[in-house]
């Protein structure tokens, strides 16, 4: 093996070692912080640092700095994404010679094509790399769960900040044309509909948010309760067996599973393709591309005649 083959080789491990330790640190975290405890447990996000300590976390609005798992973990998230991109596109080439360079142009092509047919073909280029990045931040937090941690997710602050800087882009797309063109928006059909288009635009980041947040932590919920339930009824219905037969819950093999495909997998999959897609119709239905194109060709017409 040449020096070059041994220098990608590092490369590469270091690229996967970086995709990994952030999840073997996530679970690391999570049994050196979660005490011993008995039956069904269901809490939120586990607070690591609090400023003021004597603050009440519960509180609806409050300026206490906290720092929580499931902050932690989007951070995780975040630095395990950035060694996958890494790692797919490491060593382009112009002609496709490895399987990764393969996966990272079918996940390009299959993003733009998204953009393209929900947004139109001139946000491809400035959305793109956006809705690949809200895609995989969501599905791999939701992901989390898989290996027993707390998912970024199931925090409605997550999500909550997410719809946020959506709803901050969705306005500022809305008003590139001027704010005479952004307040049309609104009033052209009459002030009763003014009333209901200015309701459901602040509605807006407060929809995205829960709608998310409500389907992933719901799904958690019910898994915890469901495989809680078959313990019991299998040391009800089991407990007759002799020994230590009747201490191993039967029952709890295959459906706590198959749930997991759902809430975990399939739901949290979902749920990011929902917010993606929320995110380009809502901008894209926003933007007036007319206007903007037409003020954009008036402005470079005394350039180009000069």
């Amino acid at each position: 093996m040449n020096e070059k083959a041994r220098s990608g080789r590092g490369a590469d491990i270091l690229l996967i070692l970086m995709m990994v330790l952030p999840l073997v640190a996530a679970m690391a975290l999570k049994i050196l912080n979660t005490p011993a405890s008995e039956g069904v447990v269901i809490e939120g996000a586990m607070v690591y640092f609090s400023a003021n300590p004597n603050a009440d976390l519960n509180a609806v609005i409050s300026t206490d700095l906290i720092i929580t798992d499931a902050q932690i973990n989007s951070w995780l998230v975040m630095i395990s994404i950035t060694g996958l991109c890494l790692f797919l596109t490491r060593d382009l080439r112009e002609k496709p010679v490895s399987a990764r360079q393969h996966v990272a142009e079918w996940i390009v092509e299959k993003v733009e094509g998204l953009v393209s047919g929900n947004m139109g073909d001139f946000h491809v280029n400035s959305f793109a790399p956006f809705v690949c990045a809200v895609l995989a931040l969501s599905a791999f937090s939701s992901l989390m769960s898989l290996i027993g941690v707390f998912a970024p997710t199931s925090d409605l602050s997550t999500v909550a900040g997410w719809a946020v800087l959506v709803f901050l882009i969705i306005t500022a797309y809305k008003a590139c044309c001027g704010p005479r063109i952004y307040v049309r928006s609104f009033t052209s059909d009459g002030p009763v509909v003014a009333v209901l288009n200015v309701i459901s635009e602040v509605a807006t980041p407060f929809s995205m948010a829960f709608r998310h947040y409500g389907n992933v932590m719901s799904g958690a919920v019910i898994s915890v309760l469901v495989a809680a339930a078959l313990k019991g009824l299998s040391s009800l219905v089991l407990g007759w067996l002799p020994g230590a037969l009747g201490q191993i819950p039967l029952l709890q093999v295959g459906l706590p599973a198959i749930l997991s495909i759902y809430f975990d997998i399939f739901s949290g999959a979902l749920q990011a393709y929902i917010f993606a897609m929320l995110t380009m119709l809502y901008v894209g239905g926003g933007f007036p591309e007319e206007e903007y194109i037409a003020r954009h060709s008036a402005a470079a017409a005394p350039k180009a005649a000069a």
